[in-house]
């Protein structure tokens, strides 16, 4: 599994690209995502997403918050657990911060399920 921002250009090897992002990208047409699937419903709440403002300093409580809506919304995780088993994926996600975002979270929870 793979986790890139969804401005860095596709790879041949990238998958199912799916975009873990609540909001669209700023300046990213649908074309040049090259998105097999948007799935919003996997995102943290807006709530949480401007309670955390990617600030490293809540990345702890923010990991622990997103868990817990995930655990509310199995849906949604079964997509990309689905996903993931049949063949490679890319988790891709907006934010400039590469260490502190909801996709670390997901491919954490993702290759934690698939062992």
């Amino acid at each position: 599994m793979r986790v890139r921002r969804v401005y860095d250009p596709a790879l041949p090897d990238d998958g199912a690209r799916v975009l873990v992002d609540r909001l669209w990208p700023r300046g990213v047409s649908k074309e040049r995502a090259h998105l097999t699937l948007w799935l919003k419903d996997v995102a943290p709440s807006t709530a949480l997403r401007q309670w955390f403002g990617h600030d490293p300093a809540l990345w702890d409580d923010f990991q622990q918050r997103y868990r817990a809506e995930l655990a509310q919304n199995p849906d949604a995780l079964n997509q990309l657990v689905s996903l993931a088993q049949h063949g490679p994926l890319t988790l891709l996600f907006g934010a400039k911060d590469t260490i502190h975002n909801e996709a670390i979270v997901l491919a954490d929870i993702l290759n934690n399920t698939a062992h």
